[in-house]
């Protein structure tokens, strides 16, 4: 039994890795050049290529001149259009609570005292005295009649006299006459004698009476601006003849008003 041999695990040899083969290429170098280009060169990087860019200078912009003036020109034309509102909402209230009429004028009475010319027909005198009845017809409303008025007689467009009106306050709905003596004198009167021969045997002259008269409203406990009254009367008389009684055949009154 001694004679036995032992037996001892022997270790396995380690294995050594497998030697990889170098890689062939496929297609030898130089022979053809494929799409891509040699694999070999593609991992190099490759340049860049500048892009021209074409330069374009650049726009001038819109002037601002136009829409400045078209927003000014807005601006002025809204607050015309506020200004216009605002006027008339006042004027729409002033009329419904005044309720303002217009003045009445009429010429009812003329006598001439003086109606002559000198020795050589070349001058012509005349003095006349006309009775005028202004009428106001509002409640609310006083007139000031003042300082500088001034009313003419004309007859075929000569003026033959004038004179003016006397400073006075006429009350709501007051009625006032006014007696107002006119006188002037008229040169180069030879058209105007041989247009009045015409009328006089025609049995009417025409007469035009002219009157511009500055007065202040008061409305309430305000005196309010200053305005003219302008007053146009169309008379129809029977002669012109001095110290004789004058009768009116007809008379129409036009009134109008300015600042």
């Amino acid at each position: 039994m001694a004679d036995h041999q032992r037996i001892h695990p022997v270790p396995e040899p380690e294995q050594e890795p497998p030697v990889q083969k170098p890689t062939v290429p496929l297609v030898p170098r130089g022979s053809f050049s494929s799409e891509k280009g040699d694999p070999e060169k593609q991992q190099e990087p490759v340049p860049l290529r500048r892009r021209t860019i074409p330069y374009y200078p650049p726009l001038k912009p819109p002037k601002r001149r136009c829409c400045s003036c078209k927003k000014c020109l807005c601006c002025t034309c809204c607050l015309l259009f506020l200004m216009i509102i605002i006027i008339g909402a006042l004027a729409a209230a002033f009329y419904f609570v005044f309720q303002p009429k217009i003045p009445n004028y009429s010429v009812d009475s003329m006598r001439i005292s003086q109606f002559s010319f000198n020795n050589d027909m070349t001058l012509l005198f005349a003095t006349f005295n006309v009775g005028i009845t202004a009428r106001n017809p509002n409640k609310k409303i006083g007139i000031y009649y003042e300082s500088g008025s001034h009313l003419s007689v004309w007859y075929t467009g000569v003026k033959l006299c004038e004179g003016s009106l006397p400073r006075f306050y006429q009350g709501h709905q007051n009625t006032t006459v006014l007696s107002l003596d006119l006188s002037g004198q008229t040169q180069n009167v030879t058209e105007l004698m041989q247009a009045l021969q015409v009328d006089r045997q025609r049995g009417s002259i025409p007469l035009n009476l002219r009157a511009k008269v500055p007065v202040k409203l008061k409305v309430g406990k305000l005196k309010l601006m200053k305005w003219n009254f302008l007053v146009k009367c169309r008379l129809d008389v029977d002669s012109l003849s001095a110290n004789n009684a004058i009768r009116i055949r007809n008379s129409d009154c036009k009134f109008g008003f300015r600042l």
